[in-house]
């Protein structure tokens, strides 16, 4: 069976424990009552994560560019290899948008982003007390829908393995 790279096995674990943590981390932050040295560093760790989940994303479609993902099992029905191709698609999409959202709920807010405490990053939008709130709004479906989205995404990778048996999941496995 065809297998992914290694590159790429790197880039999606990788890609997933950060944005398991950004996504753990933003719940427990946003937790926290009122201005704390605690929740402040937990916010900047947080657009780290989110700074980096976009570095990866961009390296991870270049990647995928130069080296074709092996082609789904054979005995897949083609519902499947839609449904397959659809939530890829959509993955994508969200680890551009999530962080995207985020860094530009950043921008509104007027709180710079200064990558790893060292790299202050351009702000891309003027603050606005209009769009802040659009954009929290905006930061947090997309956050939730990506939540599903890996979810589903680990479930059916999981029924691959233990159910039909077809070797999806350890196409992704070093």
């Amino acid at each position: 069976m065809l297998r992914y790279t290694k590159t790429a096995m790197l880039i999606h674990w990788l890609t997933a424990l950060l944005i398991i943590a950004a996504f753990f981390l933003g719940l427990t932050m946003t937790e926290i009552h009122g201005i704390t040295p605690t929740k402040l560093k937990y916010y900047s760790w947080h657009k780290w994560l989110g700074v980096t989940v976009l570095l990866l994303a961009c390296l991870r479609v270049l990647w995928r560019k130069a080296n074709k993902p092996p082609p789904h099992p054979a005995g897949m029905p083609a519902w499947q290899h839609k449904a397959a191709d659809g939530m890829h698609l959509l993955l994508y999409l969200l680890i551009f948008a999530v962080p995207l959202s985020g860094y530009l709920y950043s921008c509104a807010a007027g709180v710079p982003v200064v990558y790893l405490g060292l790299i202050p990053l351009p702000s891309l939008i003027e603050p606005s007390t209009e769009l802040k709130p659009i954009l929290k709004t905006v930061h947090y479906v997309l956050t939730m829908t990506m939540a599903a989205a890996v979810v589903a995404h680990a479930l059916a990778a999981l029924k691959h393995q233990f159910i039909d048996r077809d070797g999806v999941l350890s196409r992704m496995l070093p």
